[in-house]
């Protein structure tokens, strides 16, 4: 695969008016080829933002190299660069009196000279990307009257006519209700393959990129950057060195962040199935540990038949048939 782009000891920050420079990261070496999707991720503050502007040649490296298509960022000029790379900042669009056509022929605008007229190529080429985005039927459609996952697509169907073969977003997602979000992601993955694009997103949606990235970087204050595929950087423990805090911990095991909490009593659970999985998930977000072990401590028994019954028994006391997993929680706490 080709390299789309890549850094040498690159360092990042911002020049202040008095021409001093603050440094934010140094030491970035990465890479990113052609149909791969990359998610960057890091908390608030990281300065994926600043990487991102950065690499999309929007604000000057402190030190270091960045290569595009092999040849040097800082030896392109604004137009040629916008045939190599397409960007999408998280500013919320807000554009009145314009269409999804009218904004996804923007993308055009490195190929159609001073006056900025389409041929029927570059029109043909709008309604392809509209399409490819889920869009097809959005041509005409003012901007103003879209929801903002909508209006996001429009966005990156303007990056994806830009045809240029490497797309770099900063918090696409950053506007959109889960669904959206979900989709967006999809949407760019899809891309990055059927378009044999390289793709690179910041965003914290951690979930989604665990799922869907080819590779992942990782940034966060006082560390180098690091990536890998995401399995890898689980198996490091590159999560929890990166995200986790007092009380906050990342569960290698299933790929998330779970809540410290304070464990009133343990119960002994028996059963299967999706029930047993939502009854466990149940008890230990409200406080209690569980064990397949028997003891002296309550025992919850799962029956998932078309009836769903919890059965609930104290050492030497009557088993109670419970419906509902809150039913379940509310007899627990009563008899403790």
């Amino acid at each position: 695969m080709k390299a789309l782009i890549e850094s040498y000891n690159l360092a990042v920050g911002y020049t202040q008016k008095r021409g001093q420079s603050t440094l934010i990261h140094q030491n970035i070496n990465v890479q990113l080829q052609q149909g791969e999707f990359a998610c960057l991720l890091g908390p608030n503050g990281a300065g994926k933002s600043t990487l991102i502007k950065t690499l999309s040649g929007f604000i000057p490296r402190l030190s270091g190299e960045i290569k595009v298509n092999g040849k040097p960022l800082h030896t392109y000029n604004r137009k040629e660069l916008a045939r190599h790379i397409s960007v999408v900042l998280t500013e919320k669009l807000m554009i009145s009196n314009m269409t999804v056509f009218d904004l996804v022929a923007l993308g055009r605008t490195p190929f159609t000279g001073f006056f900025g007229t389409l041929s029927l190529h570059d029109k043909a080429l709008v309604k392809e990307a509209i399409h490819d985005v889920g869009l097809a039927n959005f041509e005409n459609r003012q901007l103003m009257c879209m929801s903002d996952g909508e209006r996001q697509k429009a966005m990156v169907a303007k990056a994806l006519v830009q045809d240029a073969p490497l797309i770099i977003l900063d918090e696409p997602t950053a506007f959109l209700d889960l669904p959206s979000r979900i989709e967006m992601v999809q949407l760019l993955k899809r891309l990055a393959r059927q378009k044999n694009k390289g793709i690179l997103l910041s965003t914290h949606d951690l979930d989604l990129a665990l799922q869907l990235a080819d590779k992942i970087w990782l940034l966060a204050q006082g560390r180098d950057l690091e990536t890998g595929v995401p399995e890898d950087l689980v198996l490091a423990d590159g999560f929890r060195r990166f995200f986790e805090r007092e009380g906050i911990i990342f569960d290698n095991d299933s790929g998330t962040f779970k809540v410290e909490k304070e464990q009133l009593k343990t119960i002994r659970l028996v059963g299967k199935g999706i029930e047993y999985k939502w009854v466990n998930r149940a008890l230990n977000r409200t406080g209690y540990k569980t064990t397949v072990d028997e003891g002296d401590y309550p025992q919850v028994e799962i029956y998932p038949n078309n009836n769903r019954e919890y059965v609930l028994k104290f050492p030497n006391g009557i088993p109670q048939k419970l419906r509902t997993i809150e039913d379940l929680l509310e007899q627990i706490k009563r008899d403790n």
